[in-house]
């Protein structure tokens, strides 16, 4: 629609995850609308992001160094292993302040439809991390849609025969919402889940 430079922008835009035709070319109008600095201090994150980030040799979770913050701290539970589809995943868990174990981050959940098989995953690293005697439990925490669910049921055939503890996250009615709004396999789990009070 438009020429050079402001339609190539938006091209590029428009192939980041979750942005489409219109929010791609709002943000590229604010950005040549913006001060240079606001343009060139995004540049700059950019290039320092793809330049210094890169993956924990141990989790997979994104880190400055060889190791994550979270692998390198000598207070977390060397025992407990939760598994993760994403970098993402590891900072909401942690906003919860539940969990004091370590992390795996698989990089993605088993997809057929989008080519992603378990080769794609971290999985071998994972089962490298369940040789050591040491890991009693590991937490399934892949998210509760198809590809998480097949996710978590390959992993838990793959570790029961380690004779290793394997769980998954709870789900169900989330707080302040309405039973009427919910679906029927949220409420289900929702009574599958249900505990003494």
């Amino acid at each position: 629609m438009y020429e050079g430079a402001i339609q190539d922008l938006i091209d590029a835009l428009g192939r980041l995850p979750g942005i489409g035709p219109k929010s791609a070319q709002r943000i590229a109008f604010h950005i040549l609308q913006a001060d240079a600095e606001i343009a060139t201090a995004l540049v700059d994150s950019i290039r320092t992001v793809k330049e210094r980030v890169k993956f924990c040799v141990e989790c997979g979770n994104v880190s400055e160094e060889d190791q994550c913050r979270i692998c390198r701290d000598p207070r977390r539970d060397n025992t407990l292993i939760c598994v993760v589809e994403e970098s993402k995943d590891v900072i909401a868990i942690e906003r919860t302040r539940e969990f004091r174990g370590k992390y795996h981050v698989l990089g993605g959940a088993i997809s057929p439809i989008d080519g992603i098989g378990p080769e794609q995953l971290r999985i071998r690293e994972l089962m490298a991390r369940l040789a050591d005697p040491g890991i009693v439990e590991v937490i399934l925490a892949t998210d509760p849609n198809l590809e998480g669910e097949a996710t978590a049921t390959y992993l838990s055939r793959m570790i029961k025969p380690l004779e290793i503890k394997v769980s998954r996250l709870a789900s169900g009615l989330p707080v302040g919402g309405d039973l009427e709004y919910a679906d029927e396999v949220t409420l289900g789990r929702a009574f599958e889940g249900r505990r003494d009070i």
